[in-house]
């Protein structure tokens, strides 16, 4: 920790910045994430180090654009405690401002960078990890990696974005740990690594011996006298000559042939790492240049860009799938109601969207999709939109939800205007999917009652349950469908201003409407703007709080709060602050009738799974989208908004259990104890879910439980259900782009741990790209797998700088229970580097929050702004790299 009394000016700004961020433990290392700790405790990560630079230089763009209307930050007020997300964003955004979505893409990239120690196509390949002396084709790779992040940030898909950034920052912090830079005394980052005009001079060829014989596990003094610039050698591809170094480790065959031992600071373990005595000097080097490449990145998207990239804002996107056909007057004009209202109530405040996206569909048609950060152009192109002919039913709904969902960013609410049934229910099971993996939530708002026969015309008699589509959606997204009528429509599109506030769902026990039984749910202090949503054929309610006062259905003000209704659909608006306890609600009607209850708050959680992976060079958690049956699997859960570190000696609120729930009927599967991993602040927890847990393939639910820091309970649920997968299935291409022209190989293995599986195979593209498999059906016993190739032919007419998006789906025979299984894979078709590849376009840097700064725009179905013209990386950096201390470069 950083003296009170040192003044900051006297300091070294790189020893600054080291100080800064508390980051290295008495020892540290290269290890995938924070379970690899397990292995090697003490030992810093690649999520360590790729988290705590982007908290760096999220840092440097707040010092440096001061927050509209607030007084402007001060390096000092973070001098001395640990760098925290939550801390960044009370002191920027103003106190409570939740970090989850910036913290949520920090994940992205983390996983990304921990995922190429572990993926088939990846983690064997030495040009991915500067192994084998593969020095200039680590560098191209690396610089390739940042060139690929960059064009997918401009095309606005941001995900495949951080995947890409995560996998150059795995490289470029692997130099540090594979290569000799540091044993050769170097006190600073490689000064060419980033600039692929600089030739990479001094390196080792393939006749110079590089390393002495080591028998044991420490190896300090193993590599020879020279200024010669080498890596190790890891595995058997490629073979080692003779002289060279290995990479060392236990799992390293080639640290078994002379000369033995190897160079690597991968951990603190000698078992791991011979070289583990320097792993603290080349974690510091490897962040200094991690936090180099975000600079640069930074540079070239200018601070809106890189703000997108990273989610640096506490608002979330507004995302609209809208029915455009004839009958669609009333709710295409709700719609605009609503946007122009959240435009202009959060306009040039912390809360403006950070992305606007709309989709019209109709029939036959969907599409095309409009992507943009700037509300003016997006209120134009909602303002063009008018119902139009098509007045029959049913619509092309969610092949224009599936387009959105790929294009909305992570966390974000969609909201869908419709008064029909969907004509493409066959995509269903892939849209609920795609939600989970993108943790969307959908709402529907239907003006068309269920049982409602006459309206529309139709081609054909629809069936009553025409909408279960869109139930299904709803229930796996953690979103709901709202059915109302013409009149009320403007009143209920409320909802969407009320689900742009980051609110929270709290859980209901039961989680539905039982006749005669009340639902319970707790309040705790931390809540606020507590709201009660009823919808359905009501006869009466009522809401009692912890003291026993109640209020009914009456509209207007009660002794609770607020009640208004519209048609079936009630809002009550429990008066600030609610008191805390437990709260009933008993709901009498005829049918069976939606609750939900949600409220503002600032603590929630973030959540992945994985399996343990320890029999390898890089033990660490191989992360899942969803868990798999009978596989035994981790929870990682991150939970956010602890509060602000301004008083360190008060008591945080903690989570002590999660708890797993079947969806829909709220049945208790299990409850297992959270274990915190890491400091307390930080707010790691992990739970081990036993695979008998997991062995009924099917949506649940997560509930955290806990106590604040007064000691009374808290309760916080996942937004949205996970689902167990009957089947592993893992699709990967090969590290780098796609090239118009050219022929992509695809790895896609699938493996089965609960039972025999008969499995069908089946794929697509977006956009319509030939795909050929030479695995279409498959039978798997328990613990087995099978492997096969794909083929992406890209035509010569594929747009540059474009995203295209397989998935693989595994179902089971026709009248099998088994849901199907899906893998998602984003690949990027990238432009030809320009002959000039020092023309580099200009770009702002203007405030993050400010209009001046460029703002992007797309309306394709994938393709957006710009390609790159020349290198991303060369260039000024302007002030970032001279106050951290690296002006050479």
């Amino acid at each position: 920790m950083l003296p009170a009394d040192v003044p900051v000016a006297h300091l070294n700004p790189s020893l600054l910045l080291l100080l800064l961020l508390q980051l290295l433990p008495p020892a540290s290392s290269f290890f995938p994430n924070i379970w690899s700790l397990l292995a090697a405790p003490g030992s810093v990560t690649h999520q360590d180090l790729t988290e705590e630079a982007a908290l760096n230089v999220t840092l440097q763009l707040f010092l440096e654009q001061p927050p509209p209307g607030r007084s402007p930050l001060r390096l000092e007020d973070f001098l001395g405690r640990t760098l925290l997300a939550d801390d960044l964003f009370a002191a920027y955004f103003g106190p409570g401002s939740p970090s989850r979505r910036f913290r949520a893409a920090l994940g992205e990239v983390s996983r990304a960078n921990a995922a190429q120690d572990f993926l088939p196509t990846s983690r064997n390949d030495p040009d991915l990890h500067f192994d084998a002396e593969r020095l200039g084709q680590g560098r191209t790779r690396l610089v390739g990696a940042l060139r690929e992040a960059l064009v997918a940030a401009r095309a606005l898909d941001h995900t495949l974005a951080r995947q890409r950034l995560g996998a150059a920052l795995h490289a470029l912090q692997d130099f540090y740990s594979h290569s000799n830079w540091v044993e050769m005394g170097q006190q600073q980052p490689h000064p060419h690594l980033l600039w692929p005009r600089q030739e990479l001079r001094s390196l080792a060829q393939v006749d110079d011996p590089t390393c002495s014989d080591c028998e044991e596990l420490s190896c300090p003094g193993n590599l020879l006298g020279f200024t010669l610039l080498t890596s190790g050698y890891f595995g058997t591809h490629p073979s080692k000559p003779p002289g060279k170094c290995s990479h060392g480790g236990r799992f390293d065959q080639s640290s078994s042939q002379p000369p033995r031992g190897g160079i690597n600071k991968d951990s603190t373990s000698p078992g791991f790492s011979p070289h583990h005595m320097l792993h603290l000097q080349a974690a510091e080097l490897a962040l200094l240049a991690s936090i180099q490449a975000l600079s640069l990145l930074r540079n070239r998207l200018g601070d809106r860009g890189f703000s997108r990239l990273l989610d640096i804002s506490p608002a979330s996107s507004l995302s609209f799938v809208l029915d455009t056909t004839g009958s669609m007057g009333e709710e295409i004009n709700a719609a605009k109601i609503q946007a122009r209202h959240i435009v202009e109530q959060r306009q040039g405040s912390p809360m403006e969207p950070v992305h606007y996206i709309l989709v019209p569909f109709h029939d036959p048609g969907f599409g095309p999709v409009f992507t943009t950060s700037d509300p003016d152009s997006f209120w134009q192109q909602l303002n063009e939109i008018h119902a139009l002919g098509g007045g029959d039913e049913p619509e092309m709904c969610l092949s224009a939800l599936e387009l959105a969902l790929l294009h909305t960013p992570p966390l974000s609410d969609i909201f869908v205007f419709t008064d029909a049934s969907p004509k493409d229910a066959f995509l269903t099971n892939r849209v609920e999917s795609l939600t989970q993996e993108r943790r969307c939530r959908v709402t529907f708002l239907v003006t068309e009652d269920p049982s409602r026969v006459q309206g529309r015309a139709r081609r054909e008699v629809l069936s009553p349950l025409r909408f279960e589509p869109y139930e299904a959606v709803a229930l796996a997204s953690g979103g709901e469908v709202i059915f109302t009528k013409d009149q009320h429509i403007q009143d209920v599109a409320a909802v969407v201003g009320d689900s742009m506030a980051d609110l929270v769902t709290l859980p209901l026990e039961p989680p539905v409407v039982v006749s005669g039984r009340p639902l319970v749910f707790s309040v705790d202090a931390l809540l606020q703007r507590v709201t009660v949503r009823i919808h359905g054929e009501v006869s009466s309610f009522w809401i009692r709080n912890p003291a026993g006062v109640s209020q009914g259905q009456e509209e207007g003000e009660g002794p609770l709060g607020h009640t208004r209704r519209f048609g079936q659909f009630w809002i009550v608006t429990i008066s600030d602050p609610p008191q805390t306890g437990t709260w009933e609600i008993l709901v009498t009607a005829e049918s069976t009738p939606r609750v939900r209850v949600q409220a503002q708050t600032s603590l929630d959680f973030l959540f992945y799974f994985g399996i343990p992976v320890e029999d390898g060079p890089h033990p660490g958690l191989y992360p899942l989208t969803q868990p798999v049956a009978g596989l035994q699997t981790q929870l990682l859960v991150e939970v956010t908004g602890l509060g602000s570190r301004s008083n360190p000696g008060a008591p945080l609120p903690h989570f002590s259990h999660v708890v797993l729930r079947g969806v829909p009927e709220g049945a208790e599967l299990g409850r297992v104890p959270l274990e915190p991993t890491g400091p307390p602040e930080r707010g790691f927890l992990a739970a081990s879910l036993p695979s008998a847990l997991l062995s009924t393939v099917g949506p649940f639910s997560l509930e955290l439980i806990g106590r604040d820091g007064e000691g009374q309970s808290l309760h916080r649920a996942a937004p949205q259900p996970c689902t167990v997968v009957p089947v592993l299935l893992e699709l990967s291409g090969s590290p780098g782009f796609l090239a118009p022209g050219s022929k992509a190989p695809l790895s896609l293995r699938i493996a089965s741990f609960s039972g025999p599986q008969d499995l069908d195979l089946k794929t697509s593209v977006k956009p319509s790209f030939a795909l050929t498999s030479n695995l279409s059906r498959v039978r798997l016993e328990p613990n087995e797998s099978a492997w096969g190739r794909l083929w992406l032919e890209i035509p010569d007419s594929a747009a540059p700088d474009s995203v295209v998006m397989v998935t693989v789906t595994a179902t089971g025979p026709e009248a099998s229970p088994v849901p199907p299984t899906h893998a998602f894979l984003r690949l990027l078709v990238l432009a030809p580097i320009p002959q000039d590849p020092l023309a580099a376009p200009a770009h702002s840097s203007g405030p993050i929050l400010a209009s001046t700064s460029p703002a992007s725009t797309s309306v394709t179905r994938g393709r957006a702004g710009g390609g790159l013209v020349g290198n991303p990386w060369w260039g000024t950096v302007g002030g970032v790299l001279l106050l951290l201390g690296l002006a050479s470069w």
